[in-house]
C-alpha cells in the first residue's frame, strides 16, 4: 500500500543544512503558515553533522587584521581557483552574523579570557577564524538548531524514513518517494518546494571519517533524475584520520600546536610548506604524508597492514588537551589504545569532504547541465556544489557553508511560495508505480545472488587502490572498469531479509546502488581531468593546466546508465588564478 503524504516544503536530510533551512524558513515572516517536512533515514540527532569537531570559519575580530577579503582571498587560492568567487563572497560576508545568531540562540561556544568567542588556528587560513566549541563543534551546531526549531509549530520529523527517489517532471520538482523504515510501506511526497540536504558520499571508501549513513543518496537520486554532478573528482582526504579505524583527529589538534612527525621523529613538512608547516591546506598536508610513507619514512600497523605518521600533542600538556581536545583524547585512547598525553597518535591521510556535488548556481538552485534551474528544487550543504570549495576545502569553510546555505535557501524557498501559491501537483502515478515496483518485485522477490555486502566491499577497495591521494591513467582505467562490473553484479544482489520491518537488508541494497552511481562519476570525471589541482594529484601530469583545465566538470547520467561528461566556466570576479605557495 501507498501512502501519500503532502507538505509544502520537503527538506530532504536533517544534518546542519536540513535544519537551518527549516529554521530559516519558520523564524522568518510567513513562514508560520508554511508546512515544512524534515525527512531524514536516521534519527534527526544521529546525522553526520554531530561529527564535526574542529570549528566554523568567520571574520569576528576584523580590528584585529582580519577581513572577509581575506577569508575570501583564503578560500579562492585554497581552493586551487576553482571555486565561484561571487559564491565565496556571499559566504564569507553572511558567516559572521551565522556564528552571532547561533550564540544568541544557545551555542556554547569555547571562550577567550575577556568573555568573547575564542577562535582558532586551521590549514590555509591566514588568520585564526575557526569557532569552536573544544572539539565537539558539530555536535554543538546541531543540538543549537534543534533546540531553536523546537520554539516553532508546522513542521514534521519523518525519522527512520529512506528516500528511494526525487521525482522531476516537465522541469519542475513534485515530490519524492520513500520507504517508512518502521513498517515497510512505500511513502509517496507531494511538496511544492525540495531541498536536498542528504550531505557526502565519503562511504564509498573504505578508510573514511564519514558515518556509516554517508552513501551519497541525494546525489545518486539527482543523477538519476537527469542532474549533473559538478566536480566530483575533487574528493577531499583528511590528514590525520585515526589508524586503523579512520576516525577523524580534528585539525584542531594542529591549529592548538600539534605537530606531524615520521619515523625518523623528524617534523616533515618543512620540507612541503616551510611557512605553514602543519596548517598548510589538506591537500597539501595530505600528499606529504603519502611521500613520506611511499618515501620509507612511515610506519606500519602490523594487524591492517595500513601504513602512518605520527601526530605529537605531547608537548601541549594534559590541561590544555583535555580542555581544547576532549574527543581527540578520548577517541585516541578508544579507538587506537594511545594516549595522546603520553605517546603520538597514528594518523594518514582519510577520504573526508565531498568538495563536488550536486550543480547549483551560487543561491543553492538546482541546475540542469544547460543551466537551466530545475522549479522549486535546492540543495544545501555538502550535498551541493555551488562550488565555494572548488578543488580543495578550507577546514572549518564546511560547517559555515551548511549554515549559510540552509540561510539562503531557506530564504528562497519562502519567496518562491509566496509566488506559486497553485495547489500541489504530485509525481505521476507511472513514475510512483515504478518505483514500488522496483522496491518490492525486483529487489524484495528476488531470492538468489550476489551478497551486497560483498560488493561494497569491492568497491571500497576499489576507491581506496586507485583514486587515492595520488592517481594515474591506468589506475582511474582500472577503478572505471571495476566500478562498472560491480554494478552489473548488482542486477544479482538480493536482501536475504524477506520483511518489511526496518529491513536493513533492502537499504543496504539501495545504498549500495547509490554508491556505486557516485562513485562512478568520481572516477570518470577523475581519468578526464589530465591536471593536477587541490586534491586531485595525477601523478602522470603534475601541474595545474588553467589553459586546459580551469573549468567545472558536469557528470550527467544518460539513459543507458552510462557516465557522460560536460564543463563550466569557473567564475572569476576578483582574482586570477597563481601560484599556490604555503
Amino acid at each position: 500500500m501507498v501512502e501519500v503524504v503532502e507538505h509544502d516544503v520537503l527538506v530532504i536530510g536533517s544534518g546542519l543544512a536540513g535544519l537551518r533551512t527549516a529554521l530559516e524558513i519558520k523564524r522568518s515572516p510567513g513562514g508560520d503558515r508554511v508546512d515544512v517536512a524534515i525527512v531524514s533515514k536516521v534519527q534527526l540527532m544521529r546525522s553526520h553533522s554531530v561529527a564535526a569537531e574542529g570549528g566554523t570559519a568567520a571574520v569576528l575580530y576584523p580590528e584585529e587584521g582580519d577581513s572577509v577579503a581575506l577569508h575570501a582571498w583564503d578560500t579562492v587560492k585554497g581552493s586551487d581557483f576553482l571555486a565561484d568567487q561571487d559564491a565565496v563572497w556571499t559566504m564569507v560576508k553572511l558567516a559572521p552574523e551565522e556564528i552571532r545568531l547561533l550564540e544568541r540562540w544557545g551555542m556554547p561556544w569555547s571562550r577567550r579570557p575577556d568573555g568573547r568567542i575564542a577562535q582558532r588556528p586551521f590549514g590555509g587560513h591566514s588568520f585564526p577564524r575557526a569557532c569552536y566549541a573544544a572539539d565537539k563543534t558539530g555536535f554543538f551546531e546541531m543540538q543549537t538548531l534543534y533546540g531553536r526549531l523546537q520554539a516553532f509549530d508546522g513542521w514534521t520529523r519523518y525519522d527512520e524514513v529512506y528516500v528511494t527517489s526525487i521525482i522531476v517532471e516537465d522541469g519542475w520538482f513534485r515530490g519524492a518517494t520513500a520507504l517508512d523504515l518502521r513498517s515497510g510501506e512505500l511513502l509517496v511526497f507531494r511538496a511544492r518546494a525540495g531541498v536536498i540536504a542528504t550531505g557526502g558520499a565519503g562511504r564509498i571508501y573504505k578508510f573514511t571519517t564519514y558515518s556509516h549513513s554517508s552513501t551519497g543518496d541525494g546525489l545518486a537520486m539527482a543523477l538519476r533524475e537527469g542532474i549533473p554532478l559538478k566536480d566530483m573528482e575533487f574528493i577531499q582526504f583528511h590528514p590525520t584520520g585515526l589508524v586503523p579505524s579512520g576516525i577523524l583527529i580534528t585539525e584542531g589538534a594542529r591549529g592548538e600546536g600539534g605537530y606531524l612527525v615520521n619515523a625518523k621523529g623528524e617534523r616533515f613538512m618543512k620540507r612541503y610548506a616551510p611557512e605553514r608547516m602543519e596548517l598548510a591546506p589538506r591537500d597539501v598536508v595530505s600528499r606529504a604524508i603519502m611521500t613520506e610513507i611511499m618515501e620509507g619514512r612511515g610506519l606500519r600497523d602490523e594487524f591492517t597492514g595500513l601504513d602512518y605518521v605520527l601526530l605529537d600533542l605531547r608537548h601541549l600538556g594534559e590541561e590544555r588537551i583535555s580542555e581544547r581536545l576532549p574527543a581527540v583524547r578520548e577517541i585516541a585512547i578508544k579507538h587506537a589504545g594511545v594516549d595522546p598525553v603520553e605517546e603520538p597518535i597514528p594518523v594518514r591521510p582519510v577520504a573526508h569532504y565531498t568538495m563536488g556535488g550536486i550543480h547549483t548556481d551560487s543561491y543553492y538552485r538546482v541546475l540542469t547541465a544547460e543551466g537551466r534551474w530545475v522549479r522549486g528544487l535546492w540543495a544545501a550543504g555538502e550535498a551541493a556544489s555551488a562550488s565555494i570549495h572548488g578543488a580543495n576545502r578550507l577546514g572549518s569553510n564546511s560547517t559555515i557553508e551548511c549554515l549559510v546555505s540552509g540561510r539562503l535557501v531557506g530564504r528562497q524557498v519562502l519567496r518562491f511560495l509566496e509566488k506559486h501559491p497553485e495547489a500541489l501537483r504530485g509525481p505521476s502515478r507511472e513514475r510512483v508505480e515504478r518505483e514500488e515496483k522496483c522496491v518490492y518485485d525486483e529487489l524484495l522477490k528476488r531470492e538468489s545472488g550476489e551478497s551486497v555486502y560483498e560488493v561494497r566491499e569491492r568497491l571500497q577497495e576499489t576507491m581506496d587502490r586507485y583514486v587515492y591521494v595520488f592517481r594515474d591513467r591506468s589506475g582511474l582505467e582500472e577503478a572505471v572498469r571495476r566500478i562498472k562490473r560491480l554494478r552489473g553484479a548488482m542486477k544479482n544482489v538480493y536482501p536475504h531479509d524477506k520483511s518489511r520491518v526496518y529491513n536493513t537488508d533492502l537499504v543496504a541494497v539501495l545504498e549500495t546502488a547509490n554508491m556505486l552511481d557516485v562513485a562512478l562519476a568520481v572516477a570518470v570525471s577523475a581519468l578526464a581531468r589530465t591536471e593536477s589541482r587541490g586534491a586531485h594529484y595525477r601523478v602522470d601530469y603534475p601541474r595545474r593546466d588553467d589553459e586546459n583545465w580551469l573549468k567545472h566538470t558536469l557528470a550527467v547520467m544518460n539513459a543507458n546508465g552510462e557516465i557522460e561528461l560536460g564543463y563550466t566556466p569557473v567564475r572569476i570576479t576578483t582574482w586570477k588564478p597563481v601560484e599556490r605557495r604555503y
